[in-house]
């Protein structure tokens, strides 16, 4: 033990002795393996993180890929061929025995009203088995079970999520038996969910929990339908009986499914042929569910794994750095080496002394790494929309992997040093013959090469990040064909709080008179789907004169807007007329139709007059009355589609509204005024989603603000680290040549010749780190090609760019050490010779 101490106290004495050192190292070290321990915090949460439940490992999720007929209404949760109609799940639910246990589920928009307070977010509709398959016990009260959802219509209890429980109501244990108003339907607060559990969607946190049984609307084409079959809307997932696997499960569960299909389903369906055959032969495919069911793991992957290869080839640089600092540092301490080994250390005895000087600063490192890292996941938290960030964590295993990997890295990367400085002769080093220690010309390639190393991930990672932040300029700079600039939007769904159709147009008809006449607000218009939200919808079309080839497609998307709604988004009209006040329910039908349409579907340069249908028919019933110019739809990424626009006060179905309100008075004063307007109107009808279109499209960018800002930041900080490595080594050549340095100058060589030299030594691994990494850069930039816009997988300017940055930087860091060669005093540098 005392031996230990004594190592112990003298790496310490080590590091302090060199503070500066020290502090490089830790802060390399803190900074490489921070950043890389929040990206593999937001990779874990995002991709492989179970989901926090009993025996995740048993769940699994169901779909039935193949033909559906009828509508089909998914989300977030999967696509179309993981839903299932409320019948077939009752049926599927019936022959389960011995197989597995169901549960079914749906993330639904929620208008929620307690004491007073409203809100719009979003619910889960759970069947009573969904909680006894998760395995889950309450924070307080009790959970929904199969009492619950007895009969479709009825429903008496909700569970609160924890974090509604806890930020919303202030975690009052006093709210069991209090009554929740959920889309206008009172129910009695029964219990409150498990800290830490988000629902089975990723990237989707319901606040309450209902049974899927609750009925709010009487509209059988909207959420939900408890009696059609055609009406696909439900999720399911189960957990395995003991004892069975997930193959024989899906095995057993196929033959009731297949006679459920032949004998239940398929004589309600307007099939023959080969379709029906399709129809017939679908299966019933388990797949394992311990993440839960989300569509979020497969868009994020791209992203997040070039992230992740970002931030490793930025803590390989900093390895690479930390061996060289260690190299460097070692000219400095051969002297001291020599003399510990001339009175009797052995090489064991002075290793593990700079193993353990290597251990302090891996300590220290990890130290750092853990804020580092909570701040990363801070900011990435503030990036990314309030869904997904809200709940970023740093993980205990992320921190565990932190101090692991600063001592790997240390270690790894420090033995080598360790090594050299070891094995110093005493003879040579006393003799002042120190210009060859150790491992001689293989050393000094060692280093040169872990600088090329470095030089080459810097470029390799500035070419990448050039790429993102080009995409990202590329982004910005797109016409979307509207004015986004003082443009708030806001939705209300006076549907979900019980509103008739009829009563529900009423609300709408009064916000735009109500909001129209507010002070500041310069126009107002509205629409059935938010324009940039990634939100689509769709129908097959008929149009004049177009004659539709055998199985051609004949989708567009479609909009349904009122009055104004062209002039206030600043969406010109190229013909035509906009949509009145006298396009009502007992008028004409009307439509408006984009360029994209008029070209796609042969209308000419002006199509007014024409006529088309919705649907396939032959009575054409609608008047294109206007043309619009292109504009963005979904997403900025998105290419503008062919676009039908309906007047909406010609649906007198509709039951939720987008608004939009240009201003001349700042965004956030007029948005209180609008939430005031609202609020007289009916005070438990909340505003959706009340922000700014440029709000919007920054949340519509996301990932790509995310990838691009971290990757410049990661080459930046890859650049310093190879500038540092440079630095170093460079610094330690100029020591060990000293003496020829000196016995050069002494012959009358030219200080620049000198200067000359070490300069002509970093043009060598500049190039030929320059070289490899622009190599590897096109290969990342291949890879990376589906998230770049309006860029191949490499663009000149951004290549010579990079170049010109590089170079400077690796200028930068040699030419101090080239000066101090030119520098070197010869009587010095021959003292002792």
């Amino acid at each position: 033990m005392s031996t230990f101490l004594s190592d112990l106290r003298y790496g310490l004495r080590g590091l302090l002795a060199r503070p500066m050192f020290a502090v490089i190292v830790i802060l390399t070290l803190g900074l490489g393996i921070g950043a890389n321990t929040a990206i593999y915090s937001l990779f874990h949460q995002m991709l492989l993180r179970p989901i926090p439940v009993q025996q995740p490992g048993e769940l699994v999720n169901l779909s039935s890929p193949g033909p559906k007929q009828g509508w089909s209404t998914s989300n977030n949760a999967g696509r179309s061929d993981a839903i299932f109609s409320y019948p077939l799940f009752r049926d599927l639910e019936a022959r389960q025995e011995g197989i597995a246990t169901l549960a079914a589920h749906r993330e639904i928009a929620v208008n929620l009203s307690y004491r007073g307070k409203t809100s719009n977010t979003t619910g889960s509709v759970v069947s009573g088995s969904y909680f006894p398959v998760l395995g889950l016990a309450p924070a307080l009260g009790r959970l929904l079970d199969r009492n619950d959802d007895t009969a479709p219509g009825r429903a008496d209890g909700v569970v609160l999520s924890h974090a509604y429980w806890r930020n919303t109501l202030g975690a009052d244990p006093g709210v069991l038996g209090q009554t929740l108003l959920v889309n206008g339907t009172p129910l009695a607060i029964v219990g409150v969910a498990p800290e830490g559990f988000e629902g089975t969607t990723i990237g989707s946190r319901p606040a309450v929990f209902v049974p899927i049984t609750l009925k709010w609307s009487a509209d059988e084409r909207n959420l939900p339908n408890h009696d059609n079959r055609q009406f696909h809307w439900v999720y399911l997932f189960a957990r395995l009986a003991p004892g069975v696997t997930l193959q024989q499960a899906q095995e057993r569960w196929n033959a009731p499914f297949r006679a459920i299909l032949a004998d239940v389903e398929a004589p309600i369906q307007n099939m023959s042929g080969t379709a029906l055959e399709q129809f017939l032969a679908r299966e019933l495919v388990l797949s394992p569910g311990e993440r839960g069911q989300s569509t979020a793991p497969a868009e994020a992957t791209a992203p997040l794994l070039m992230l992740l290869a970002v931030a490793l080839l930025v803590l390989l640089i900093a390895c690479v750095n930390i061996a060289n600092l260690q190299l460097a540092r070692g000219a400095g301490r051969m002297a001291e080496m020599a003399v510990r080994a001339a009175i009797g250390a052995s090489q064991r005895r002075l290793l593990t002394q700079l193993l353990w000087e290597a251990v302090l600063l891996a300590f220290a490192g990890a130290v750092l790494a853990v804020p580092v890292a909570y701040a990363g996941l801070h900011v990435l938290a503030g990036m990314m929309p309030e869904s997904d960030g809200g709940s970023l964590t740093l993980m205990p295993a992320a921190i565990g992997f932190a101090f692991v990997a600063a001592l790997g890295t240390v270690l790894v990367f420090g033995v080598f040093p360790a090594l050299q400085l070891a094995r110093t002769s005493p003879m040579n080093v006393l003799r002042g013959t120190s210009g060859q220690p150790g491992g001689g010309r293989a050393t000094a390639r060692f280093r040169n090469a872990l600088v090329v190393v470095q030089i080459a991930f810097s470029m390799a990672l500035l070419v990448l990040a050039g790429l993102f932040t080009q995409s990202l300029a590329n982004l910005s700079r797109v016409d979307l064909g509207l004015r986004t600039e003082s443009l708030l939007a806001f939705a209300v769904s006076p549907q979900l709080n019980g509103y008739e159709p009829a009563q529900s147009r009423q609300v709408f008809d009064r916000i735009e008179r109500d909001i129209g006449a507010l002070p500041g607000v310069t126009g107002i218009g509205s629409s059935t789907t938010r324009l940039l939200s990634n939100s689509e919808t769709g129908n097959n079309v008929s149009v004049q004169d177009y004659v539709m080839a055998p199985g051609e497609d004949m989708d567009a998307m479609r909009n349904e807007v009122g009055p104004g709604f062209f002039a206030t988004v600043g969406m010109p009209l190229l013909a035509g007329r906009e949509f009145a006040e006298s396009d009502a329910i007992t008028a004409p039908k009307v439509a408006i139709v984009n360029e994209k349409f008029a070209e796609r579907f042969g209308l000419g340069v002006n199509p007014v007059g024409k006529r088309m249908a919705i649907g396939q028919s032959e009575n054409l019933d609608i008047e294109i009355v206007g043309l619009a110019k292109n504009a963005a739809y979904s997403g900025v990424r998105s290419e503008t589609p062919p676009l039908v626009f309906l007047a909406n006060r010609q649906n007198d179905r509709v039951g939720e509204m987008v608004f939009y309100v240009r201003t001349a008075l700042d965004p956030g004063q007029q948005a209180t005024a609008i939430r005031a307007a609202v609020a007289r109107m009916d005070a438990n009808l909340p505003i959706e989603d009340l922000a700014t279109v440029t709000e919007q499209i920054r949340d519509n960018t996301f990932a790509e603000r995310l990838v691009g800002m971290l990757s410049a930041a990661f080459a930046l900080l890859a650049t310093l680290l190879a500038a540092t490595g440079l630095y170093g080594v460079l610094s330690y050549t100029v020591a060990q040549r000293r003496r020829e340095i000196g016995l050069r100058l002494a012959l009358g060589a030219p200080p620049a010749r000198l200067r000359g030299m070490v300069l002509r030594q970093i043009a060598r691994m500049g190039v030929i780190g320059g070289v490899v990494g622009l190599l590897a850069a096109i290969g990342l930039g291949q890879a990376a090609k589906a998230l770049l816009f309006g860029l191949e997988a490499y663009d000149p300017l951004v290549l010579i760019a990079c170049v010109v940055l590089l170079a400077a930087v690796v200028f930068a860091a040699g030419y101090l050490p080239a000066r101090r060669a030119a520098r070197t005093d010869p009587m010095n540098a021959l003292r002792y010779e």
